[in-house]
């Protein structure tokens, strides 16, 4: 199920965009009908109210006998006035707004009637659509009403349907161009977050193409500054265990030359013992500092084959060690770095677990390889702190199985120079049991 609201910036920015778009074009879309309604209202039945409170005016200073003739002569392109018992106008149908215009009007004129009425009428015709006419209609001093029916320009019908189509245009040019630039901004970002990932400090790092405002562009580019540098030191330590190691493996053989020429002979047999432990602890330190960065090209490889190979190794010392598969996996690895990340993890399986059982599978988009052993387990607090350098869970401390702690970091310090990952899994709760679960992808 996505979340909402998105995660993303590009995501995040239209979606506050267009929203606030939209209430904005909503509000500017109900004032802009609102006062094209209003001024629609006042170019058509403006004149209409003007024209009747010039006749009502002239009616008002007519003798009586000669106001029917007038009516009649006033009576031009389509208006037609007279002199009626009845203002012909129904309640449901009378307009407010345009009652009050029409009293306006005739105060303006110096005529203030005893009752006033306005109303639209569709008046029907032999041949085209129905006329339009606005009825308006005041009484008069002898209680008869003057009635004035005069065309109006027909209502506009399209008018809220050519300004939504407007206001949607607008919305969508807007937006199109806001989302130009959230794409222009979050592109970029994208760019720098893939290298920032892919690199990890493991082999060279990717290059991003500043792209974007000037502004986006420097930090790509101070970030592009920023890998080379780490680069840089990641080189110079290497350079320096590997002068370190040199240095400190010389006198470890001049020291061992030496002791193994002491008496007597059970002390010399302990100092040796020391020599070849420290020589051991040095050679799995650089090991370690050096298992990170990526020293050899990945080739296509039987990983199958490189897992059995080293179950027989440990055969072949009488050690117990099986293959419990027989799947072909061809994948790309480098070849050195992963028969040391394998053989740590037989080790010490076989070590702290009595034996060893590896098998090989292909998995959605990688392979894995699985080695499980059937000893006393861990705990489940201590299943990742053993990936800790120099950590060794407290029953490992013996003369015989007390190692450096470093073959589980080594092995995925080794792992994640191949973009996978080493975890470990209890293979029984209550019989116990690890499996040690190396994926690799494709």
């Amino acid at each position: 199920m996505r979340r909402f609201p998105p995660r993303s910036l590009a995501a995040q920015m239209l979606l506050l965009l267009g929203v606030a778009l939209l209430v904005a074009q909503l509000v500017n879309f109900a004032l802009i009908l609102n006062e094209r309604q209003k001024l629609s209202l006042a170019q058509n039945e403006g004149p209409a109210i003007t024209r009747y409170a010039q006749v009502a005016s002239d009616m008002s200073t007519a003798l009586p006998d000669l106001r029917d003739a007038l009516l009649s002569d006033m009576s031009r392109r389509g208006e037609r006035f007279a002199l009626q018992a009845d203002a012909g106008v129904a309640e449901a149908l009378r307009q407010g707004e345009i009652e009050k215009k029409l009293s306006a009007a005739l105060a303006g004129q110096g005529i203030a009637p005893r009752a006033l009425r306005a109303a639209f009428a569709e008046e029907t015709r032999s041949h085209g659509p129905p006329r339009r006419r606005l009825v308006l209609a005041t009484r008069q001093d002898d209680g008869r009403w003057l009635v004035g029916r005069m065309p109006v320009p027909p209502r506009d019908e399209w008018l809220a349907a050519r300004l939504a189509a407007a206001t949607l245009l607008v919305y969508v040019i807007v937006l199109g161009a806001s989302g130009w630039i959230a794409l222009r901004l979050a592109r970029p970002l994208r760019d720098l977050t893939r290298a920032a990932n892919a690199f990890g400090g493991r082999d060279e790092p990717m290059m991003v193409t500043p792209a974007g405002p000037d502004d986006l562009r420097q930090a790509i580019a101070a970030f592009n500054a920023m890998n080379r540098r780490v680069v840089a030191l990641l080189d110079d330590k290497d350079r320096m265990l590997g002068a370190l190691g040199h240095d400190l493996r010389t006198p470890l053989a001049s020291l061992r030359i030496r002791v193994e020429s002491m008496e007597p002979p059970e002390e010399r047999d302990a100092a040796v013992a020391k020599i070849g432990e420290m020589a051991d602890m040095l050679e799995e330190i650089l090991m370690l500092a050096r298992a990170g960065r990526a020293r050899e090209r990945a080739r296509p490889m039987d990983v199958t084959a490189l897992v059995e190979m080293l179950v027989d190794e440990q055969r072949e010392l009488g050690r117990a060690a099986r293959m419990a598969t027989e799947q072909r996996v061809v994948a790309p690895v480098q070849p050195g770095p992963l028969r040391r990340a394998v053989a740590n993890l037989i080790d010490n399986a076989i070590t702290y677990g009595g034996s060893a059982s590896a098998s090989v599978a292909s998995v959605p988009g990688g392979v894995e390889i699985r080695i499980a052993d059937e000893g006393p387990g861990l705990a489940e607090e201590e299943l990742e702190r053993v990936f800790e350098p120099f950590y060794r869970v407290e029953g490992s401390r013996s003369r015989e199985t007390g190692g450096a702690g470093l073959g589980l970091a080594i092995a995925r310090s080794i792992a994640e120079s191949h973009g996978g990952t080493l975890t470990l899994e209890r293979a029984d709760r209550e019989r116990g049991g690890l499996v040690a679960i190396l994926t690799l992808p494709l």
